[in-house]
């Protein structure tokens, strides 16, 4: 299962899932979580966050879809973390695929992060990826 990021275009991590299925033979689901958690205090309306997100689910089923890969796709209202666990146990997922925080390191002590909330939290395996061309984000990402 991969979860595309709404907030940040990240293709090395739908290249990633796409390396898996290859070697793998899996299936793969993607889903996308819009991020509004209480409409009333949103500064955009849900539309807003609701296309962001259709637009990074559509990103990435479309960049597998070019190397030859079905996937599914869905978009979930919501807390990501808590809608991509519930995703996955839907699912049966093996596995969760997500990018790392796009969060700046401040941002992230203060409101969490969302790959390592899933680690801690999804009771599966969690790969998180990280951008290649800066192998030390994944010790940023803390």
């Amino acid at each position: 299962m991969l979860a595309a990021n709404p907030e940040v275009d990240q293709p090395w991590v739908t290249d990633a899932a796409a390396d898996l299925v290859r070697q793998t033979g899996a299936t793969v689901a993607v889903v996308a979580v819009d991020e509004l958690e209480v409409e009333h205090l949103a500064p955009l309306p849900r539309s807003v966050y609701i296309e962001r997100a259709e637009r990074a689910k559509d990103a990435a089923v479309r960049r597998l879809a070019d190397v030859g890969i079905d996937a599914t796709g869905t978009v979930l209202p919501g807390r990501p973390v808590d809608q991509i666990i519930r995703f996955a146990e839907e699912q049966a997922a093996d596995l969760v695929i997500v990018g790392s925080s796009a969060r700046p390191l401040v941002a992230q002590r203060l409101l969490g992060s969302v790959p390592l909330s899933l680690i801690q939290k999804a009771g599966r395996p969690v790969l998180v990826v990280t951008h290649p061309a800066n192998p030390s984000e994944a010790t940023d990402q803390g």
